[in-house]
C-alpha cells in the first residue's frame, strides 16, 4: 500500500517509524513575493519542479511587521529584506500605541491567507506549512531592530534602544507582545482554515543569549510563543531557532512536533544532540550557490546516516541564497530518493 506525502509528513513529526526520510528545500522569491498570486505561482513551480515531499510557504520577510504598521520600499532590497521607510515604533513610549490587528481586514495577512489558499488548490496532495515569527520578533522589527544579535533593519537608521525600553516600558513591552499574539493566534486559526497543514514558526535570533537571557527569554518569548502555537488545532508545527548559540535543546518541551535549527552555526550542537521532537536540519544552507554539489551530497549523507531509524526531516539549516542552483537543489532533493 503506498504512502501519500500529507501521510508521510505527519507520521514523520509524530515520531511515527516511517518508509523514509522526507526532504525540502527554500528560498526568497525577491521578485514574486509582492502579491498573493505571484507568491503562489512561484511556490508552486518551485514545488512541482523539484517534488518537495513538503513545502515551507516563504513569505516576504517583513509581512507580519507590515500588518501591524512598519512599511517598505520593495524596490530596494538588501540580502531578503526591502528596505524599511517607516517604523511604528520610534520613542520608547510608542510601544504603548501596538495594538491588536483585525486579521479579517488586514491587508498583509489577507494576502497571505489567499496566497496559502492558492498553494493549496494547486498543491492538494503537498504538505504546506506558513512561516510565522514569535511576537517578540515582530516587535523587534517594529523597533527598527533585527531580531540578530549586533545588527539593525535596512533602512533603519536610528531603532529604539531595545535594552532601554525595557527597562522603561516594560509594561508596556508585555501589553504588546500580548496585542501581537493575539492577533497571531486568530491568523493561525484563519491559516487552518484555507488549508495550511502547519507553521513554520521562526523564532528569529531572538534565543541568542546576548540579546536574551533565559530569564529574559521565558518572560518576553515563551507565554507568548505559547498563546501562537497553541493556536493551531490539528496541524504541525516545526519551530525554527535561527542563527547562533541558538539553543534547540531550550524548546523540546513546547508545543512543537519539530525543531529546525542551524548544525553548522557558531554555538550549536550536531544532529546528534537528544531531542524528544522530530529534527529538521542537515545541510549547510549558505553552500547551494557556489555549484559544490559532492559537498551537499556529502553532508546530506552524513545527516542521513546520524538520522538512521529516527524521525527526520532532511533540509538546509535555513533558507537557502535567491541564487542556489537547480543542480545543488536537485542534488539535495535526489539525497532521499
Amino acid at each position: 500500500m503506498s504512502i501519500t506525502k500529507k501521510q508521510r509528513f505527519e507520521q514523520i513529526l509524530n515520531g511515527e517509524k516511517t518508509d523514509r526520510s522526507i526532504v525540502n528545500g527554500w528560498h526568497h522569491f525577491l521578485d514574486k513575493e509582492q502579491t498573493a498570486t505571484d507568491l503562489a505561482e512561484a511556490t508552486i513551480d518551485f514545488a512541482n519542479k523539484f517534488d518537495w515531499d513538503w513545502i515551507k510557504v516563504n513569505p516576504r520577510a517583513t509581512y507580519l511587521a507590515e500588518a501591524f504598521g512598519n512599511k517598505y520600499d520593495f524596490n530596494d532590497y538588501r540580502w531578503v529584506f526591502p528596505r524599511q521607510s517607516h517604523a511604528i515604533i520610534n520613542t520608547l513610549t510608542d510601544v504603548w500605541n501596538v495594538e491588536e490587528v483585525n486579521v479579517a481586514t488586514s491587508a498583509p495577512l489577507q494576502e497571505q491567507l489567499e496566497a496559502v489558499r492558492l498553494i493549496r488548490e494547486g498543491l492538494p496532495e503537498t504538505p504546506i506549512i506558513q512561516t510565522v515569527f514569535s511576537p517578540l520578533t515582530i516587535l523587534m522589527f517594529l523597533t527598527g531592530n533585527s531580531s540578530y544579535v549586533n545588527q539593525t533593519m535596512y533602512g533603519s537608521e536610528a531603532p529604539v534602544d531595545f535594552k532601554k525600553l525595557l527597562k522603561t516600558e516594560r509594561t508596556g513591552v508585555h501589553r504588546a507582545l500580548h496585542a501581537i499574539a493575539m492577533t497571531m493566534a486568530k491568523y493561525v486559526e484563519a491559516l487552518e482554515a484555507v488549508g495550511a497543514d502547519g507553521l513554520f514558526y521562526a523564532v528569529t535570533g531572538t534565543a541568542h543569549p546576548d540579546l536574551f537571557d533565559e530569564a529574559a527569554f521565558n518572560e518576553l518569548s515563551r507565554p507568548y510563543d505559547l498563546i501562537v502555537l497553541n493556536a493551531l488545532k490539528k496541524g504541525k508545527r516545526i519551530l525554527h531557532t535561527c542563527g547562533a548559540h541558538s539553543q534547540p535543546a531550550r524548546f523540546d518541551d513546547y508545543p512543537v512536533e519539530g525543531i529546525s535549527w542551524d548544525t553548522e552555526a557558531e554555538g550549536n550542537p550536531g544532529l546528534e544532540l537528544k531531542l524528544k521532537k522530530t529534527k529538521v536540519a542537515g545541510v549547510d544552507h549558505q553552500i547551494f550557490e557556489g555549484g559544490d554539489e559532492a559537498f551537499i551530497k556529502q553532508q546530506a549523507k552524513k545527516a542521513l546516516d546520524v538520522m538512521k531509524d529516527q524521525s527526520f526531516l532532511l533540509v538546509p539549516n535555513c533558507a537557502v541564497s535567491v541564487k542556489a542552483t537547480e543542480e545543488a537543489l536537485n542534488t539535495l532533493r535526489s539525497s532521499v530518493l
